[in-house]
Protein backbone atom coordinates (compact mmCIF):
# COMPACT_ATOMS: atom_id res chain seq x y z
CA UNK A 1 0.00 0.00 0.00
CA UNK A 2 2.87 2.06 0.67
CA UNK A 3 4.37 1.53 -2.65
CA UNK A 4 1.39 2.65 -4.57
CA UNK A 5 1.14 5.78 -2.40
CA UNK A 6 4.51 6.54 -2.96
CA UNK A 7 3.56 6.10 -6.93
CA UNK A 8 0.63 8.06 -7.44
CA UNK A 9 2.41 10.62 -5.75
CA UNK A 10 5.03 10.64 -8.32
CA UNK A 11 2.58 10.85 -10.72
CA UNK A 12 1.12 13.15 -9.43
CA UNK A 13 3.93 15.46 -9.51
CA UNK A 14 4.41 14.95 -13.06
CA UNK A 15 0.93 16.19 -13.69
CA UNK A 16 1.37 19.46 -11.19
CA UNK A 17 4.38 20.35 -13.73
CA UNK A 18 3.09 19.68 -16.65
CA UNK A 19 -0.17 21.85 -15.52
CA UNK A 20 2.71 24.58 -14.73
CA UNK A 21 4.16 24.00 -17.89
CA UNK A 22 0.72 24.28 -20.17
CA UNK A 23 0.16 27.45 -17.88
CA UNK A 24 3.30 29.23 -18.51
CA UNK A 25 2.81 28.48 -22.44
CA UNK A 26 -0.72 30.00 -22.16
CA UNK A 27 0.49 33.27 -20.45
CA UNK A 28 3.01 33.35 -22.75
CA UNK A 29 1.00 33.22 -25.64
CA UNK A 30 -1.45 35.56 -24.62
CA UNK A 31 0.92 38.52 -22.87
CA UNK A 32 3.11 38.24 -26.28
CA UNK A 33 -0.66 39.01 -28.06
CA UNK A 34 -1.49 41.56 -25.15
CA UNK A 35 1.84 43.56 -25.48
CA UNK A 36 1.38 43.50 -29.08
CA UNK A 37 -1.46 44.95 -28.49
CA UNK A 38 -0.82 47.68 -26.07
CA UNK A 39 2.32 48.70 -28.16
CA UNK A 40 -0.09 49.07 -31.41
CA UNK A 41 -2.88 50.84 -29.86
CA UNK A 42 -0.33 53.18 -28.43
CA UNK A 43 1.44 53.92 -31.29
CA UNK A 44 -1.65 54.89 -33.13
CA UNK A 45 -3.27 57.30 -30.86
CA UNK A 46 0.30 58.96 -30.38
CA UNK A 47 0.32 59.28 -34.41
CA UNK A 48 -2.84 60.61 -34.33
CA UNK A 49 -1.89 63.31 -31.25
CA UNK A 50 0.55 64.95 -32.30
CA UNK A 51 -0.47 64.85 -36.14
CA UNK A 52 -3.89 66.87 -34.50
CA UNK A 53 -3.82 70.66 -36.04
CA UNK A 54 -4.65 71.81 -32.16
CA UNK A 55 -5.67 71.08 -28.84
CA UNK A 56 -9.41 70.95 -29.66
CA UNK A 57 -8.52 68.52 -32.43
CA UNK A 58 -6.68 66.09 -29.95
CA UNK A 59 -9.58 66.26 -27.58
CA UNK A 60 -11.99 64.51 -29.99
CA UNK A 61 -9.13 61.44 -30.82
CA UNK A 62 -10.64 58.24 -29.60
CA UNK A 63 -9.49 57.73 -26.21
CA UNK A 64 -10.89 54.55 -24.99
CA UNK A 65 -8.51 51.85 -27.03
CA UNK A 66 -5.28 52.57 -25.84
CA UNK A 67 -3.41 53.64 -22.61
CA UNK A 68 -2.56 56.93 -23.87
CA UNK A 69 -5.94 57.68 -25.01
CA UNK A 70 -7.42 56.65 -21.61
CA UNK A 71 -4.20 59.29 -19.73
CA UNK A 72 -4.71 62.00 -21.95
CA UNK A 73 -8.77 61.78 -21.77
CA UNK A 74 -7.87 62.31 -17.66
CA UNK A 75 -5.49 64.90 -18.71
CA UNK A 76 -8.41 66.54 -20.87
CA UNK A 77 -11.08 66.33 -17.81
CA UNK A 78 -8.41 67.86 -15.42
CA UNK A 79 -7.28 70.66 -17.64
CA UNK A 80 -11.28 71.33 -18.11
CA UNK A 81 -12.33 71.56 -14.42
CA UNK A 82 -9.36 73.60 -13.71
CA UNK A 83 -10.37 76.32 -16.58
CA UNK A 84 -13.71 75.77 -14.89
CA UNK A 85 -12.68 76.26 -11.11
CA UNK A 86 -9.39 77.75 -12.35
CA UNK A 87 -8.97 79.99 -9.06
CA UNK A 88 -10.30 78.46 -6.24
CA UNK A 89 -8.54 75.03 -7.62
CA UNK A 90 -5.23 77.19 -8.24
CA UNK A 91 -5.12 78.59 -4.47
CA UNK A 92 -6.03 74.62 -2.82
CA UNK A 93 -3.73 72.85 -4.86
CA UNK A 94 -0.79 74.34 -6.38
CA UNK A 95 -0.31 75.45 -9.79
CA UNK A 96 -1.72 73.97 -13.01
CA UNK A 97 1.27 71.90 -13.72
CA UNK A 98 0.80 70.29 -10.41
CA UNK A 99 -2.55 69.56 -10.40
CA UNK A 100 -2.35 68.17 -14.03
CA UNK A 101 0.82 66.50 -12.65
CA UNK A 102 -1.67 64.13 -9.84
CA UNK A 103 -4.07 63.50 -12.47
CA UNK A 104 -1.93 62.02 -14.72
CA UNK A 105 0.17 59.71 -12.50
CA UNK A 106 -2.64 57.68 -10.78
CA UNK A 107 -3.98 56.41 -14.37
CA UNK A 108 -0.10 55.58 -15.19
CA UNK A 109 -0.07 53.21 -11.92
CA UNK A 110 -3.12 51.78 -12.96
CA UNK A 111 -2.05 50.89 -16.42
CA UNK A 112 1.20 49.44 -15.22
CA UNK A 113 -0.54 47.16 -13.05
CA UNK A 114 -2.37 46.17 -15.90
CA UNK A 115 0.97 45.40 -18.04
CA UNK A 116 1.92 43.03 -15.14
CA UNK A 117 -0.95 40.69 -15.01
CA UNK A 118 0.84 37.38 -15.08
CA UNK A 119 4.06 37.86 -14.38
CA UNK A 120 3.72 37.28 -10.48
CA UNK A 121 2.47 33.75 -11.33
CA UNK A 122 5.34 33.03 -14.67
CA UNK A 123 7.92 34.32 -11.07
CA UNK A 124 6.17 31.92 -8.85
CA UNK A 125 5.99 28.82 -11.82
CA UNK A 126 9.69 29.41 -12.62
CA UNK A 127 10.66 29.38 -8.68
CA UNK A 128 9.06 26.68 -7.31
CA UNK A 129 8.48 24.01 -10.47
CA UNK A 130 12.47 22.94 -9.38
CA UNK A 131 11.79 22.10 -6.18
CA UNK A 132 8.54 20.55 -7.06
CA UNK A 133 10.61 18.51 -9.88
CA UNK A 134 12.50 17.74 -6.49
CA UNK A 135 9.78 16.50 -4.63
CA UNK A 136 8.87 14.24 -7.12
CA UNK A 137 12.53 12.69 -7.64
CA UNK A 138 12.74 12.17 -3.75
CA UNK A 139 9.67 9.86 -3.81
CA UNK A 140 10.94 8.49 -6.95
CA UNK A 141 14.09 7.42 -5.22
CA UNK A 142 12.17 5.93 -1.56
CA UNK A 143 9.41 4.23 -4.22
CA UNK A 144 12.96 2.54 -5.98
CA UNK A 145 14.49 1.90 -2.02
CA UNK A 146 10.82 -0.11 -1.22
CA UNK A 147 10.83 -2.12 -4.27
CA UNK A 148 14.47 -3.10 -3.71
CA UNK A 149 13.31 -3.82 -0.28
CA UNK A 150 9.89 -5.52 -1.10
CA UNK A 151 11.93 -8.21 -4.20
CA UNK A 152 15.07 -8.24 -2.22
CA UNK A 153 17.12 -7.24 -5.11
CA UNK A 154 18.61 -4.97 -6.96
CA UNK A 155 18.52 -5.43 -10.22
CA UNK A 156 17.18 -2.90 -13.29
CA UNK A 157 13.93 -4.53 -13.79
CA UNK A 158 13.51 -3.62 -10.07
CA UNK A 159 14.60 -0.30 -10.15
CA UNK A 160 14.43 1.14 -13.81
CA UNK A 161 10.25 2.18 -13.52
CA UNK A 162 10.64 4.27 -10.05
CA UNK A 163 14.62 5.84 -10.86
CA UNK A 164 13.25 6.37 -14.03
CA UNK A 165 10.25 8.15 -13.10
CA UNK A 166 12.37 10.33 -9.82
CA UNK A 167 14.65 11.51 -13.56
CA UNK A 168 11.94 12.49 -15.27
CA UNK A 169 10.28 14.67 -12.52
CA UNK A 170 13.15 16.22 -12.19
CA UNK A 171 13.61 16.73 -15.68
CA UNK A 172 10.09 18.57 -16.25
CA UNK A 173 10.50 20.38 -13.29
CA UNK A 174 13.40 21.93 -15.27
CA UNK A 175 11.64 21.92 -18.16
CA UNK A 176 8.43 23.95 -16.49
CA UNK A 177 11.02 26.48 -15.36
CA UNK A 178 13.64 27.56 -17.72
CA UNK A 179 10.46 28.66 -19.72
CA UNK A 180 8.82 30.82 -17.49
CA UNK A 181 11.77 32.50 -16.05
CA UNK A 182 12.97 33.37 -19.46
CA UNK A 183 9.11 34.81 -19.93
CA UNK A 184 9.33 36.66 -16.93
CA UNK A 185 12.26 38.49 -17.54
CA UNK A 186 10.75 39.56 -20.76
CA UNK A 187 7.70 40.85 -20.14
CA UNK A 188 9.09 42.43 -17.04
CA UNK A 189 11.58 44.43 -19.72
CA UNK A 190 8.20 45.22 -22.30
CA UNK A 191 6.29 46.59 -19.10
CA UNK A 192 8.94 48.58 -17.76
CA UNK A 193 9.29 50.08 -21.82
CA UNK A 194 5.84 50.59 -22.41
CA UNK A 195 5.69 52.26 -18.89
CA UNK A 196 8.25 54.73 -19.59
CA UNK A 197 6.46 55.01 -22.92
CA UNK A 198 4.16 56.09 -20.69
CA UNK A 199 5.93 58.25 -18.62
CA UNK A 200 7.65 60.22 -22.04
CA UNK A 201 4.08 61.13 -22.79
CA UNK A 202 2.72 62.67 -19.58
CA UNK A 203 6.04 64.72 -19.86
CA UNK A 204 4.76 65.87 -23.57
CA UNK A 205 1.70 66.34 -22.18
CA UNK A 206 2.05 68.54 -19.64
CA UNK A 207 4.37 70.95 -20.82
CA UNK A 208 1.51 71.10 -24.67
CA UNK A 209 -1.63 71.30 -22.27
CA UNK A 210 0.27 74.25 -19.95
CA UNK A 211 0.93 76.16 -23.31
CA UNK A 212 -2.62 75.86 -24.27
CA UNK A 213 -3.78 76.57 -21.29
CA UNK A 214 -1.72 80.06 -21.12
CA UNK A 215 -2.54 80.88 -24.46
CA UNK A 216 -5.93 80.43 -24.20
CA UNK A 217 -5.98 82.27 -21.53
CA UNK A 218 -4.27 85.47 -23.32
CA UNK A 219 -6.43 84.89 -25.78
CA UNK A 220 -9.77 85.91 -23.90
Amino acid sequence: MLQLSSANIVQLTLWLLIGFSAITWAIIFYKSWFMWSVNHRNRNYAKQFWAANDFNEAVLLDQTNSALGRIAGIGFQALQNIRENATPMLQHSGDLESILDRSLRQPISKEYKTLEYGLSLLASIGSTSPFVGLFGTVWGIMNALQSISHTKSASIEVVAGPIGEALIATAIGIAAAIPAVLAYNFFLRQSKLCLAELEYFVNDFLNFAIMNFFKNNEGE
